[in-house]
């Protein structure tokens, strides 16, 4: 099972590394083709999904394009992950994936071809979730789209602890005893190793697709889709969209697709697109569209961009 892919090789474009607390954030700037390091550009800052990395669908999907567009983008991996610092490594914990977007707008508005009034952010599924946390409570970021966002939190409370949160708390707190007291720590994996594994156990459009795409559309060496369970506390209790209804005040763009799955973007989307006190936000449903199908399909992130580059050129130039 492989579907056709917009995703391009990122060019025009520099690594660096840059200060977080305590390591260091790997970050991608993308650069539009006609950069000129005299100018003042847009930019805007992408987020890629939990168990991605930055080079994937936020990098090679998303940020080409809007480089493409005018903009300079900057994605990054986020802190315990891919390029990044921090250990123990693969922690997937909200409160820091949300604290990294803070360091980075700190690294980009240092940067003299960034008009440091003009910056926007996006994010990818997990991401998608950050994004809008980051946005209610820094306004360096004057414009946010959320594609296909999925509040992580949530998640937790539901599927990915069976829909039995207390119980999943307690055997963390066990794991947790155990690994202080010498015990290996335990990775929890959130994908099948092939696609027919994934049909042979799920119907799950989402969990199947999954599987599809980062085992054979897009792998890469830093995306381990999988995160240690005795850090995933702080996660269970988390809300991506606290105090949305006050907070989230920039213009805001929620995009998904109308197929659901078991990550519930659908779901999310519409929720925080509802609760947002944003004056202008905006909802696009795109019709017959599934969750990773906008990750990198030409006719679901293709049609996303229809609206997204539109909506980033309205607000920030």
């Amino acid at each position: 099972m492989t579907s056709p892919t917009i995703a391009q090789t990122i060019t025009n474009s520099r690594d660096v590394l840059i200060p977080n607390l305590g390591w260091q954030t790997a970050v991608t700037i993308i650069y539009p083709d006609d950069f000129d390091e005299k100018r003042k550009y847009p930019a805007v800052l992408g987020a890629h999904p939990i168990g991605s990395c930055k080079k994937q669908t936020a990098g090679n999907v998303y940020g080409v394009a809007l480089a493409q567009a005018g903009f300079v983008v900057v994605t990054f991996d986020a802190s315990f992950q891919g390029s990044s610092g921090g250990h123990p490594r693969n922690i997937e914990d909200p409160g820091l994936r949300v604290s990294d977007f803070r360091f980075v707008l700190d690294y980009m508005v240092t940067l003299p071809y960034i008009d440091s009034e003009k910056i926007g952010a996006y994010g990818i599924c997990g991401g998608g979730g950050y994004v809008v946390a980051a946005t209610m409570t820094d306004f360096r970021i004057k414009a946010c789209v959320s594609i296909t966002g999925v509040n992580f939190g949530r998640l937790m409370r539901e599927g990915f602890s069976q829909y039995n949160p207390v119980e999943a708390l307690k055997g963390i707190a066990a794991q947790r005893t155990a690994e202080a007291r010498g015990a290996e720590r335990k990775q929890v994996q959130y994908l099948f190793p092939r696609v027919e594994d994934a049909k042979k156990t799920t119907t799950d459009v989402d969990l199947v697709e999954a599987t599809d795409y980062y085992r054979n559309r897009s792998p890469h060496r830093c995306a381990l889709t999988s995160g240690l369970l005795s850090f995933n506390a702080a996660a269970t209790m988390w809300d991506d969209y606290a105090h949305a209804e006050v907070l989230l005040t920039q213009p805001f763009m929620a995009v998904v697709g109308d197929i659901p799955g078991g990550f519930g973007a659908y779901r999310d989307g519409n929720e925080i697109y509802a609760r947002a006190a944003s004056a202008e936000k905006e909802l696009v449903v795109l019709a017959g569209i599934t969750h990773y199908e906008l990750y990198d399909h030409p006719k679901a992130a293709g049609k996303a961009l229809e609206s997204i580059t539109p909506f980033f050129k309205k607000h920030l130039v």
